[in-house]
């Protein structure tokens, strides 16, 4: 009696080991999602224009900078060569003839008047205060004539070099003192004609 209820445990004891070591279910993997090939294409596309308008955007900069900075050095050598024009030169008390720093002057002078042909210069000569009103009329004259010969002895012709002279009327300074009447010897060069707004360098 005993022995006929302990084999239906048994077989329910095995049952349910039998139920616990089954293999669970495995559910099935989800297929993947079809790729986008189209959208794939765009993006790249879209990240090569950004890369091709970077590129762009930084040689336009650069480009830009570029020409700012040689319009600035084209400013910058446009006023050397006026500024050369125009530099005066000085003259010992009572001489009309040139003093080796003041032949640099006139040597700045030559290359940017042989470069542009069409330019034409006056040529001022003036003195200090002493002497006579005669007497310093003929020194200025000879002191403009002086630096004339000097450019044309290389290469500028003589009739664009107009000469005349101030005497002493056109003082620069007034003081009755050396330091004063050194700046009152001098030449004075002004730009009469040809100047056509951008002047040719002598490498030009």
């Amino acid at each position: 009696m005993q022995s006929s209820r302990i084999l239906p445990a048994a077989l329910l004891a095995l049952a349910a080991l039998a139920a616990c070591h089954k293999k669970p279910e495995v559910a099935p993997t989800p297929a993947p999602a079809p790729i986008d090939s189209t959208a794939i294409k765009q993006h790249i596309a879209d990240s090569l224009a950004m890369v091709a308008k970077a590129r762009a955007d930084s040689l336009a900069r650069a480009a830009a900078e570029k020409a700012r900075e040689d319009s600035i050095a084209a400013a910058a050598a446009q006023a050397k060569m006026r500024a050369a024009l125009t530099a005066m030169i000085h003259f010992d008390f009572n001489k009309s003839d040139l003093r080796p720093e003041d032949q640099a002057i006139l040597d700045a002078k030559i290359p940017i008047l042989l470069a542009n042909p069409g330019l034409t210069l006056r040529i001022a000569g003036n003195t200090d205060e002493r002497g006579s009103t005669e007497y310093n009329l003929a020194l200025g004259q000879r002191r403009a004539a002086t630096a004339k010969r000097y450019l044309t002895d290389h290469g500028v012709a003589d009739s664009r070099l107009e000469t005349v002279s101030n005497g002493e009327e056109k003082p620069l300074c007034t003081e009755q003192e050396e330091s004063c009447w050194s700046q009152n010897r001098r030449d004075e060069f002004t730009v009469t004609g040809g100047d056509t707004g951008m002047l040719k360098g002598s490498g030009n």
